[in-house]
């Protein structure tokens, strides 16, 4: 009997197509709009997943000893000063103070129960780097994170990666006169690291007179105090897609070569061996929950700690929010075709009337034909389901290679990922929203009385 009332209910909006598309294209809109927003949340979830992997450990933990490097602090009272503190830049371009990590921190966070290493996050503004017959250029030099997964074009890393060797970006190679990636391997490049001026160096300055009093004084100062020295080209890694964003030119050198060039610059300063933060490597850390028990023993100590899963959950709630926004207008178009369903379903039950009292007549239960204008309603649903739906496919796979290229992804990186069985599930919950939509046109052609009906012209 269903059977019957399915192909009964596909027969009658054949009779009335333009009927049929105009009320199953209001419900495309929507459901394009909505396909659309489903996969590019897909595509930038995946994207971001990408990055954590390419860049984090997940058995690593990032504690910090001020909340406001994770944005929890409250910036509405004023901070007790604390000798420790450095500035750091903000989102929105100030500079505000945190409290930084000392070794005598680190000591303590080696002594946590579960903690296996403890990580510091060093990059070194270098004056400038060079070569032999090039000229100068500003960089910064990073310390090397074991978890990194650098897409090499030349050369290849030794374990364990040591030494004064360095990982040099692809937009390094023509500044600095290489013809290939593979010409620049094994060979050196000077880094100019910048020795700070500390107080009493100021003060003998002063005392003798000696302070800089013009730009060309400033700069020999600066060039007398920089301490030159050489690094062997050991790979050069390709320009990444799914690097963290601001270090796709930074020179990656060994963990033990950071420490001491960084130890270099800020020696006899305050910034002496404080960093923001440090990553901190679990035993057994991707077990979540030794994972969360040594993240709570360091908030206990006083640490702000937190996970990737953390950062990545972050990341996700904010594209979240985004999705939700876009999804938003679509549900509107949707909620809109609602109306044009039930519109399109009570026009039919006024044009069948007599068709309705002929089937009443020949015995037709009350039931089935509520079922009969649920079904069309539902066969609309699934039309308009299914036009936005593909539509939305076709554009999304003739534009992700142009959107691909314009947003610099990087092979195998696509915005909008399609998701078959999100898609499906879309389309059948399309269908039971217009079934509902149609529900008062069907209660009415089933309270139809039959020989009234038949009356009617």
């Amino acid at each position: 009997m269903l059977r019957d009332l399915i192909r009964r209910s596909a027969r009658s909006l054949k009779s009335s197509k333009g009927r049929t598309v105009l009320t199953a294209l209001a419900i495309a809109v929507g459901t394009f709009a909505l396909t659309l927003t489903l996969a590019a949340s897909n595509g930038a979830t995946a994207f971001v997943n990408n990055i954590i992997a390419d860049n984090f450990d997940p058995a690593e933990l990032i504690v910090s000893a001020d909340d406001s490097i994770f944005g929890q602090g409250d910036t509405t009272k004023p901070r007790e000063y604390d000798p420790s503190f450095g500035s750091i830049t903000s989102g929105g371009g100030a500079a505000i103070q945190i409290k930084r990590i000392t070794d005598a921190d680190i000591e303590k966070l080696q002594k946590v129960e579960g903690v296996e290493s403890v990580r510091e996050d060093i990059s070194v503004n270098l004056r400038y780097v060079t070569r032999e017959g090039q000229k100068k250029f500003v960089a910064t030099a990073s310390q090397f994170n074991p978890s990194q997964k650098p897409d090499l074009l030349a050369g290849q890393l030794a374990q364990p990666f040591e030494g004064k060797n360095v990982i040099l970006p692809e937009g390094f190679l023509e500044p600095l006169g290489f013809t290939s990636a593979e010409a620049a391997v094994g060979k050196k490049i000077t880094f100019a690291i910048p020795r700070a001026v500390t107080p009493d160096q100021l003060r003998a300055q002063a005392a003798q007179g000696q302070l800089p009093q013009s730009n060309e004084q400033f700069a020999a100062q600066a060039e007398a105090s920089t301490v030159s020295e050489e690094f062997t080209v050991v790979a050069v890694s390709k320009k990444p897609t799914t690097a963290q964003p601001g270090t796709e030119l930074y020179l990656f050198i060994p963990g033990a070569e950071a420490k001491r060039i960084n130890d270099i610059a800020t020696e006899g300063t305050e910034n002496y061996r404080k960093y923001n933060f440090v990553y901190v490597k679990v035993q057994d850390g991707t077990n979540e929950d030794n994972l969360m028990a040594t993240q709570a023993r360091i908030k206990d100590l006083g640490f702000q700690a937190q996970s990737v899963a953390d950062t990545q959950e972050f990341l996700t709630n904010i594209i979240g929010v985004l999705q939700g926004i876009v999804a938003g207008f679509g549900a509107i178009a949707i909620i809109a075709s609602v109306f044009g369903i039930i519109n399109t379903m009570y026009i039919s039950v006024l044009q069948r009337t007599r068709e309705i009292g002929l089937m009443k007549a020949l015995g037709m239960r009350k039931r089935d034909i509520g079922r009969l204008f649920r079904l069309e309603a539902a066969w609309i649903g699934f039309l308009g389901g299914a036009i936005g739906s593909v539509l939305a496919v076709v554009l999304g796979f003739a534009l992700n290679p142009w959107i691909t290229k314009q947003l610099e992804l990087g092979d195998g990186n696509n915005l909008l990922i399609f998701k078959p069985l999100e898609i499906v599930g879309l389309v059948v919950i399309l269908m039971i929203v217009s079934i509902f939509a149609g529900w008062l046109p069907s209660r009415k052609a089933a309270k139809l009385d039959p020989i009234e009906a038949l009356r009617t012209e």
